[in-house]
């Protein structure tokens, strides 16, 4: 296979304006890949009619002088964004075949740069799950050890990366579903402020959280494309403007004179020691770089995954109420009348996982128990917010683990509440909105990645990107493949 298979989109690039490689002789390998490795079962669709049509496209801007850095490099994306050329299901039999007439913003944005699209990637249904097991169309594999889950929701992206199926790929992040499985595989993912990117045409699971990000092997590549996938969308009424930003300016600025933040608090018995290890590694090296590292509190935080699964439930009742077989989705072909069509359609359209949190869902927002529940969870998301504001003004970034542990393996965790219980570290700053990040710090004696989490005030996604490679330039944890790939 190709030489280029882990090559970064730095080095693509340069491969593609100078003509050492054509965007469809890139495509092609990719293809070739993806086919190869089809077990893992990364990709819901694939069609190389439309991604060579988009790869001849670039090479005649390659060939014309009109192409900028990103033209002819291969991307795929999560299916959870809409596309007009791929069918579009977020993982669900209810849009099984759905074709959009229109694509995301973020899609739309990273086509105009140039980017070649490989795909739609496999995901947890509707990007509601920790472990992938909830797509209506399998499970997505570890390629690090197939026995284990690649982390969710967004698992066909972090494991397409980790297995060299693209150099860099589209996910989404509700409260974890980026940090957890760039964790879980060992690739870099970034989830930027909320607002940052516009969530049009992204399917919705939870409006509020629900933020686009990207996974790479490599904090530069991130920082190259994630200015091409941001910006204001005047359709969206979440999405912030904001002036163009080059994320990669900070990128060689090194952390000396920083202050570095660590929540204590968090390095429990619950903590796994070799994952607890590997953290204060980083922690070290940020020291020995001229960091100082100084403890915060986050006295809430702990409250995070209450928090987190009232509101995220309340807005996936709401989001998902649409889908009932008469103006969205898939519709029962046995029904007496229409009441008995909608309860049909959505019992037979929706997996386990969306039925158990429309069900939460609708719970705390039914009459008697909105102020109970979702009205006092806001409240403490708001208390939340504020504490990582006051442990800004002292800090630059805040250092943590991003789970307890490693990959589980799968059917690991049949208790719903225990898989929820995996989010402890990531949904604080999900419901702040905040930028935050996942990259690779070690391999655990049981053969799987480990990572590190950096999260920074709002918008200052170039600061968090920078910190990150003053890691990456000193180590190689983030070069690292599994094997066989």
């Amino acid at each position: 296979m190709s030489e280029t298979k882990f090559s970064s989109v730095v080095e693509l690039s340069k491969l593609l304006q100078t003509k050492q490689v054509s965007a469809v002789e890139l495509a092609q390998d990719y293809l070739s890949r993806i086919e190869a490795h089809k077990e893992l079962n990364c990709f819901l669709d694939v069609r190389p009619e439309e991604t060579l049509a988009q790869a001849r496209e670039a090479d005649k801007r390659i060939a014309e002088g009109t192409a900028g850095r990103l033209t002819g490099i291969p991307i795929a994306h999560k299916d959870i964004f809409v596309t007009k050329e791929w069918a579009s299901t977020a993982a669900s039999r209810m849009l099984e075949g759905y074709m959009s007439p229109f694509d995301a913003a973020v899609v739309s944005k990273l086509k105009a740069a140039g980017m070649v699209n490989l795909g739609k990637l496999n995901c947890d249904e509707f990007a509601m799950g920790s472990s992938n097991e909830n797509s209506a169309y399998g499970k997505v594999l570890n390629p690090w050890d197939v026995n284990a889950v690649p982390g969710g929701s967004s698992g066909g992206s972090s494991a397409c990366v980790a297995a060299g199926l693209a150099p860099i790929v589209t996910a989404t992040d509700t409260g974890g579903s980026i940090r957890e499985p760039a964790s879980f595989t060992g690739v870099t993912g970034v989830k930027p402020s909320y607002g940052r990117p516009s969530r049009l045409g992204m399917i919705a699971f939870a409006s509020s959280l629900d933020t686009a990000g990207l996974m790479a092997h490599t904090v530069e590549d991130i920082a190259w494309v994630l200015g091409d996938m941001v910006g204001h969308e005047p359709w969206d009424s979440t999405s912030e403007n904001l002036p163009a930003e080059d994320f990669t300016r900070d990128l060689t600025r090194g952390v000396k004179g920083m202050r570095i933040g660590v929540p204590r608090a968090w390095f429990t018995e619950a903590l796994d020691p070799e994952v607890a290890a590997a953290v204060n590694n980083v922690i070290e090296e940020y020291r020995r770089q001229g960091a100082e590292i100084v403890d915060v509190e986050l006295p809430s935080a702990d409250l995070g995954v209450s928090v987190y699964y009232v509101v995220a439930c309340a807005e996936a009742s709401s989001n998902l109420s649409r889908f009932d077989g008469v103006r969205y989705g898939y519709r029962a072909k046995e029904y007496t009348d229409i009441q008995d069509m909608i309860k049909k359609s959505r019992n037979e359209g929706f997996g386990a996982e969306p039925k158990r949190r429309i069900l939460i869902g609708t719970y705390v927002l039914s009459h008697g128990y909105y102020d109970a529940y979702y009205l006092k969870a806001q409240k403490v998301r708001r208390l939340i917010s504020q504490e990582f504001d006051q442990a800004f003004t002292k800090v630059d970034a805040i250092i943590s683990p991003v789970t307890t542990g490693t990959a589980y393996d799968f059917g690991a965790k049949k208790d719903p509440v225990q898989a929820y219980l995996g989010d402890l570290y990531t949904v604080p700053a999900s419901l702040a909105g905040l930028p935050c990040m996942s990259m690779p710090c070690g391999v655990h004696s049981n053969g799987r990645p480990i990572g590190v989490q950096l999260t920074c005030a709002r918008f200052e996604e170039a600061k968090m990107l920078g910190i990150a490679n003053a890691w990456q330039q000193v180590t190689d944890w983030h070069q690292r493949h599994p094997k066989g790939y």
